[in-house]
This record gives C-alpha cells, sequence and structure tokens, in this order.
C-alpha cells in the first residue's frame, strides 16, 4: 500500500505504519502546543444531535482510519484498530454558561484548545453547543496525525450538502467527487502551481525515472540545477536568522486563548485587490500585518522596522489525491512587515515578497525536514523544531473554501474556523478562510503572552477599511467605479 508521501506504508499483525510526516506530528505532541487542528461551524438553526450523530456514522466514519488509533513502540508508530471503538465517546453535546454569547463559545474553544484528546482512543472529538446565539455551533478536534488542514477540510466538506435535504441523505459510492469538493481542490491547488510546479515535476520525475534519466543528459543538467536549488533553500532555513522580539514570543504555556472576527465580504477584498494591482491573498496578509502592528502601539511596543516571521503550510498534494487522508504538505517563510505604518506601502512589500516566493523550492525542502522529524532519533526532532520556533512568531493558513452555503445534517453552516497547531516554540497561530462569499479571520495565541487575542482580531476590519479609504482617495482609475459598487452599493459615483 503506497503513502500519501511516497513512503511505503504496511500493515503488521493488523496494525499499518504511519508515514514519516503523520509520526512527525504525533512526536510533537507538547503541553505547550496540542498537535491537533480545532475548528468551529456556526448555524444560524438549530442542529439536531441525533442527525448529526448519524452524518457522522454515516460519512466522517466512511474513512477507517477514523476509527484506528495512534500507538508507538520502540520501532515506530502504526495506526491501530480501536477494538472498543464506541462513537459517544466523540460526539457528545453541551451547553454554554450564561447566554451563550460569542465570548461564552470563544471561552469555551479556548478551553478545548487546551485540553489533550485522549491518546488511548482515535483522536479525534465533535462537540454540539446547543444554544449558541439562538443556533447552534459544532466544535471540532481532530489530531494532525490523521491529516493536514487541507485534506480535514476535504474531509469536512464531504459531510454537508448544498440542499438540507442532500445533507441527510446517506452518500452512494461513486468515484466521482461531489462538484463543490472539486472546486475546493481546484481552488487549494491552482494558486500554489507557479510556486510548486518545476520542484514538485522533477522530484516526481526524478523517483519515477530512477537511473534512466542518466541517458539523458539534458535531464541530468535540469535534475542537478534543481538540486542545487534545494541545497541553497536548505541552507537558508538553516542559517535563517531570527525575526523581531515582540510579546508575540516567549515562554509558552498550556493554555490557550481563541478569538475570530465578524467576516468581510469577499467581493470587496478582490476588488480591492484588483485596483491596487495584487492577489486576495497580499490583501489579507498586509491586513493581518496591519492588525498586528496596531495591538502592538495599543500597547505601547515598538514597532519600527519589526518584521514578524510567519509559517505558511503550502498544499502539495495533487487534485487527483484530493479527499485522502495523511499529510502532504510544504511550508514556505513570510515575513510580515510590520514596522510599516503606511497601509499601501505595506502591502506593495507584501505583494513583492510574496511574488519572490513563486518558483521557490521552500515547500518542498520543508516537506523533507518534516519526513525526517518523524523518521529520525528525538534529537533530530528537537532541532528542527526547534530551529522553526526560534526563527518564526506564527503559523498562517490561507484556505480558499466553498463559495456557496453548505448544509450539515439539515442546517446551513452560517460560518466557519479553524486553527492549526503551532509547533515548537511558536505561540500565535493566524487562519484566514473564505466561505460562501465571506472572509474568515480567526487567531489562536498563547494565554501568557496575548490574553486578549480579540483585541488583535477585531483590528482586521479597521486596517482592510484604511485599504478601501486610500483606494477612494487615490487617482480615479478604471477599477474606481468597480470599488463603489462594491463597497457602496454603486452610490456617489464620480461624474466623468
Amino acid at each position: 500500500m503506497a503513502s500519501i508521501s511516497g513512503i511505503p506504508s504496511f500493515s503488521v499483525l493488523g496494525r499499518e505504519r504511519m508515514t514519516g510526516v503523520d509520526t512527525a506530528w504525533l512526536r510533537m505532541e507538547h503541553p505547550t502546543n496540542l498537535m491537533m487542528i480545532v475548528g468551529v461551524m456556526i448555524f444560524n438553526d438549530k442542529l439536531a444531535f441525533p442527525k448529526l450523530k448519524a452524518t457522522i456514522e454515516q460519512r466522517f466514519l466512511s474513512y477507517p482510519r477514523f476509527k484506528q488509533k495512534a500507538v508507538q513502540d520502540p520501532t515506530g508508530a502504526w495506526w491501530e484498530v480501536d477494538k472498543k471503538f464506541d462513537i459517544a465517546n466523540h460526539v457528545k453535546k453541551t451547553k454554554l454558561p450564561g447566554r451563550g454569547t460569542k465570548k461564552d463559545l470563544e471561552d469555551y474553544v479556548s478551553q478545548q484548545a487546551s485540553e489533550p484528546l485522549d491518546f488511548t482512543k482515535p483522536l479525534w472529538q465533535f462537540q454540539l453547543i446547543e444554544n449558541y446565539r439562538g443556533g447552534s455551533a459544532l466544535v471540532t478536534r481532530i489530531h494532525h496525525s490523521y491529516a493536514d488542514g487541507i485534506a480535514l477540510i476535504s474531509v469536512m466538506l464531504s459531510l454537508t450538502g448544498e440542499t438540507p435535504e442532500a445533507s441527510l441523505v446517506k452518500p452512494k459510492k461513486t468515484d466521482k467527487r461531489p462538484r463543490d469538493e472539486m472546486d475546493f481542490w481546484t481552488s487549494v491547488t491552482k494558486p500554489m502551481a507557479s510556486v510548486m510546479s518545476g520542484a514538485m515535476k522533477l522530484t516526481r520525475g526524478l523517483v519515477e525515472q530512477g537511473l534512466e534519466i542518466a541517458k539523458d543528459p539534458a535531464t541530468m543538467r535540469e535534475f542537478a540545477t534543481k538540486g542545487v536549488e534545494l541545497a541553497e533553500e536548505l541552507r537558508k532555513i538553516a542559517t535563517m536568522q531570527p525575526d523581531s522580539k515582540t510579546r508575540y514570543k516567549g515562554l509558552l504555556g498550556r493554555q490557550k486563548r481563541v478569538a475570530w472576527c465578524e467576516p468581510l465580504p469577499l467581493a470587496e477584498v478582490k476588488v480591492i485587490g484588483k485596483a491596487l494591482g495584487a492577489s486576495i491573498n497580499d490583501v489579507l496578509l498586509a491586513t493581518a500585518a496591519g492588525a498586528l502592528r496596531d495591538y502592538l502601539r495599543q500597547n505601547n511596543d515598538p514597532t519600527e522596522g519589526v518584521e514578524l516571521r510567519a509559517v505558511v503550510p503550502v498544499n502539495l498534494r495533487p487534485v487527483e489525491k484530493a479527499g485522502e487522508l495523511g499529510n502532504q504538505f510544504g511550508l514556505v517563510f513570510v515575513d510580515l512587515p510590520v514596522g510599516i505604518e503606511d497601509p499601501l506601502a505595506r502591502l506593495e512589500l507584501v505583494r513583492s515578497r510574496m511574488s519572490a516566493l513563486k518558483g521557490s523550492s521552500q515547500p518542498i525542502v520543508a516537506f523533507v525536514l518534516l519526513s525526517a522529524v518523524g523518521l529520525g532519533p528525538k534529537i533530530l526532532q528537537d532541532q528542527i523544531s526547534g530551529l522553526i520556533g526560534r526563527n518564526a512568531t506564527a503559523v498562517m493558513t490561507n484556505v480558499p473554501g466553498p463559495q456557496k452555503p453548505l448544509y450539515l445534517a439539515g442546517a446551513e453552516i452560517d460560518e466557519i474556523d479553524f486553527w492549526v497547531p503551532q509547533s515548537g516554540g511558536i505561540g500565535m497561530g493566524l487562519s484566514i478562510l473564505t466561505y460562501n462569499g465571506k472572509v474568515q479571520f480567526g487567531l489562536i495565541t498563547d494565554g501568557g503572552l496575548v490574553p486578549d487575542p480579540h483585541n488583535v482580531i477585531d483590528r482586521f476590519a479597521e486596517e482592510f477599511e484604511k485599504l478601501v479609504m486610500l483606494t477612494l482617495m487615490g487617482p480615479y482609475g478604471p477599477e474606481y467605479d468597480e470599488v463603489l459598487e462594491q463597497v457602496f452599493g454603486g452610490k456617489g459615483k464620480k461624474q466623468r
């Protein structure tokens, strides 16, 4: 049985060997940084617990991996079927204290993000919140060793339907993937195609062709050139200097704090990016940098020259392997220019830096390093995770989700938030997810370093509005009316 990472997996006495990267996430579990992906779905209506439980039984558990637990022994890490599996241990319901406000839910998710999963059972859990703002919320926790965030979002999509009725029907077994799921995978892989195509093509070619490449001198030169590039990226990572020291970095504790803000309209973000010659991703990263800067200023911290480095996961899984579990992603390191006050100058620098990453082999090198963590001794694991933790402040994810409403167990999903774990000494995670025409920002922090993440996340809308106003104050261009249309509904257009 071939694994998703290219490393053979095999079964011994009913156990299946974990891949190197999956093992890495299992090994990186630490009381100060739990290696689980935490998510929240918000519903305006009541989500019926029996229907939710039936959906999870029929759809989620159609992946056999979720009935397996992770075990380790001196020979390595394995997946082993839990012979005592009971869905009641994994699908539960509860009520928030008080009136079930947003703060009450954020406090509950913070507590869940701080508590480890039970390693004697499969490492996942769904908690239905029955009293959130007159509707419901669903809190999910799944260990990163099962799959990366992209794969798990695909799994969550498989639980949904495009109508209330479709979300309640047991799906038929078919080789064809639902259209919304394929649209999701196309949107995930397409933005990174220019970054990854060359390195991935050569890497796969080396595995598939083996010694045959020696017969073609031109191909040999191409592989040699790429090998030099990979070695150079490894050198850059190994010799990378730490980013700026701020209150976002420090000794970690065991309490996490979680917050999210009201979503931004995706159409507005698109049109501002178009008007300023930047991508949606550029606009969102620049907005994040501005919010992080403003929080430092509020606390009277210096901001001049401050650079915050974010570790950004990059999907390496091809579309044809969409929905497979496992971890197949690389990492790129993005320096956020928090020290720049001018929002337009900040955006331009972000755009320039992201453009420079196109064609980079960084994700491939990082993937190899993560594999080494899983396959090598613990001392190697500590060195690699320590290297990343020392030289970065945050983990940042940006996932383009479905752009139409979806339903889970008969109830419409209004918002989706999720947070991936931070490894080593990194104490902050920022997630950006687009869904149904909205952009959602979520933040998870170490409670001792940033006890009030809502004071950071609430600044995102303000920073975006600065870009909107500066765009409207700029020279009149062909996109001006389009900006007005999105922001003001077409009112107040300039007279030609």
